[in-house]
């Protein structure tokens, strides 16, 4: 039986092209239909750094919270191919504005329609082929269902609403308990 392979795996396809020649300009993203130029993430840049952005692996997610009955609860996901629990996110699409990525990988993962907040951390780390991977979080307030509900999957088998302080033990990474530090900061909590 084939192991699930984590969707931020493929990314050979969202490279952007190596210039051709030595210091050539930085190949320009297409218009959109209102005439600006789309956010890729990269800026301007020269076309040796161009190369290196393109090797990062950018995503995005968020700090999914709501009131519970005395105190602020988050949301955890669980991953199964991993077994670990962390705080939904995932890979940006080319052109897509990282805000945007990350409530749509909030609703896909979760179920769940979620009002975005403050921006509150970025994470840096390598992924499993040894990449570098950029995660910026926003808080998001949950305002109800999603279109579709939640259903337990092979990217994520299930949801788990804590308060902070449990959430804090439960979470995998020592990165996602940062992001969590700055939702209290955020949120007053």
């Amino acid at each position: 039986m084939a192991q699930p392979v984590e969707p931020e795996a493929d990314v050979e396809a969202d490279r952007a092209p190596e210039p051709d020649v030595a210091g050539a300009p930085p190949v320009e993203a297409p218009e959109t239909d209102d005439g600006a130029q789309p956010d890729d993430g990269a800026g301007s840049l020269e076309p040796e750094d161009a190369a290196e952005a393109a090797d990062v692996v950018r995503a995005a997610g968020g700090a999914v919270w709501r009131w519970g009955a005395s105190d602020i609860e988050v949301l955890l996901i669980h991953r199964p191919v991993y077994d670990d629990w962390t705080l939904p996110k995932g890979k940006v699409l080319p052109y897509e504005d990282d805000a945007d990525a990350a409530l749509r990988e909030v609703a896909e993962e979760t179920g769940l329609e979620c009002e975005l907040g403050a921006e509150l951390a970025t994470t840096n780390y390598e992924d499993r082929y040894g990449r570098p991977k950029v995660v910026r979080y926003w808080a998001m307030e949950v305002y109800g269902p999603g279109v579709m509900p939640f259903r337990p999957n092979e990217e994520v088998d299930k949801l788990l609403w804590l308060n902070v302080e449990k959430a804090v033990d439960r979470l995998t990474y020592e990165r996602d308990r940062e992001v969590l530090e700055a939702l209290m900061d955020a949120t007053d909590g």
